[in-house]
């Protein structure tokens, strides 16, 4: 009978960084093998996630980042959570094939709502008709995060995302894992642990300071890995890109609007003067998702000003058009009709105003699903605000009180970010990592082969 098997996508962990900071993980690798692991572009989240999980590309699988242009909703969409987003076989698909009793969890990985998992848990607040929201996890069974919580506290929302994001998350989740695991014993677990996305963004790759995330984690990680041992769980570790330093912003919007391609919508009234990005009208718009940028045209007559301009734009390695993204295996219905790539030290913001007291209420705020494009400044609270810790417990005041409060301690700055991924890697020591059982040590692993090495661990007798 073959083992459980336990995935655990430790977010931003790099061949580079295995030796005396990652003790655990080290100790992981020499009982077993690690390889680089060749990436998939766009090398973000969701795509490097479905990528792991169905063994497609993007072209296939149709997650063309962490978020696109829905075009029946003239609406720019990220992080949605369906998991029948994912055009493709899942690997929990093909194992139940052979073994229909075959159970599998998925504790935070993306696109987890609705899969046909056994166990699941992610992240998602209920929103209220005031437009406030409540911080809260949603599971299957019913109920299964909450007699998790019952043992180990309520997920620090706080610590996942936005400024105060930190170790206490990944922490939590480790824990769950466990938990779930002793509930249910799943034949397949999977674990999201992002730690390290956090202060690779904002401090860099290189900057000192990182090596105390890497000791953190893998701290974490040594617990789960001693656990899953004691339980004679298979462990494979794996990641889904690695950070590059960056020093320059790109405002992709910004250049196209000053060339008469955007349209924006002004809501004005006594207390509002602000702009929004109004697709629909727009001739050509960018999602921008970190060195990645889909540009959706309305007018396809427009295109081919459109690549001249953004070839010319200093920062900007590459323009794809349709056929051209076909050797990225990008070419799908959801990507842009125009594909930018950044130079290695540059990333794309989604800015589209051309003046900051024109930028929408939403701006800066920590606010994931309205904005046209990731927003990696919402880590910083605004460096301009003077006792930013009386300010943030003046409007929680207010809010416990029933008030209606903008939580708007974001910067505008974008230089802030110093770390950022995207591109393929150019270094393989730099990008993503697996690490796994010494029998099934090859050569080469591309991100693709993650979803054949479940498998094969899952027929071993």
């Amino acid at each position: 009978m073959a083992p459980p098997i336990a995935v655990l996508n430790v977010v931003g962990l790099t061949p580079s960084m295995l030796g005396k900071n990652t003790p655990n993980l080290t100790r992981l690798a020499d009982d077993g093998f690690s390889r680089p692991l060749q990436g998939v572009f766009p090398a973000v989240t969701t795509t490097a996630q479905s990528a792991m999980l169905t063994g497609k590309n993007a072209d296939a699988h149709g997650i063309v980042g962490n978020g696109w242009y829905f075009k029946e909703l003239a609406e720019v969409g990220f992080w949605k959570q369906n998991n029948a987003l994912v055009e493709a076989e899942k690997v929990w698909d093909r194992l139940r094939i052979a073994n229909p009793d075959f159970k599998v969890s998925n504790l935070f990985w993306w696109y987890n709502m609705y899969a046909k998992v056994d166990h699941s848990i992610t992240p998602r607040p209920h929103y209220l008709a005031d437009g406030s929201k409540i911080f809260d996890l949603y599971s299957t069974p019913e109920g299964l995060h909450q007699k998790i919580e019952e043992k180990i506290g309520q997920f620090p929302f706080f610590n996942f995302w936005g400024p105060k994001a930190g170790i206490n998350s990944s922490r939590w989740i480790a824990n769950a894992a466990i938990e779930e695991f002793k509930l249910n014993r799943p034949d397949l677990q999977f674990v999201y642990l992002p730690h390290l996305d956090y202060n690779l963004q904002r401090l860099g790759p290189y900057n000192p300071a990182i090596n105390q995330d890497i000791k953190a984690i893998d701290a974490i990680c040594g617990d789960l890995i001693e656990f899953y041992q004691n339980e004679g769980v298979e462990i494979l570790v794996v990641s889904e890109y690695g950070i590059c330093e960056v020093d320059t912003p790109v405002h992709i919007n910004r250049i196209l609007r000053e060339n008469g391609y955007i349209k924006v919508r002004k809501t004005v009234d006594k207390t509002h003067n602000f702009e929004t990005l109004d697709c629909g009208a727009s001739v050509a718009f960018a999602v921008s998702d970190h060195q990645c940028a889909h540009i959706y045209l309305n007018d396809l007559t427009k295109q081919s000003e459109v690549k001249t301009l953004l070839q010319n734009t200093q920062g900007i390695a590459e323009v794809l058009d349709k056929e051209e993204q076909v050797k990225y295996y990008l070419n799908h219905a959801r990507s842009g009709d125009l594909v930018a790539i950044a130079d290695s030290r540059v990333w794309f913001t989604y800015y589209f105003w051309m003046d900051d007291k024109f930028a929408p209420d939403f701006a800066r705020t920590v606010d994931i699903h309205r904005k046209p494009g990731y927003d990696p400044v919402e880590l910083f609270i605004d460096p301009k605000i003077k006792a930013p810790g009386i300010k943030v417990a003046s409007k929680l005041v207010r809010k416990k009180l029933g008030q209606r409060v903008l939580m708007d301690l974001i910067s505008l700055d974008a230089s802030l970010v110093k770390g950022s991924h995207g591109r393929l890697e150019d270094n393989p020591m730099e990008g993503p990592v697996l690490i796994g059982p010494k029998e099934f040590e090859f050569e080469r692993y591309h991100m693709t082969d993650v979803f054949k090495l479940i498998l094969s661990i899952a027929g071993k007798k």
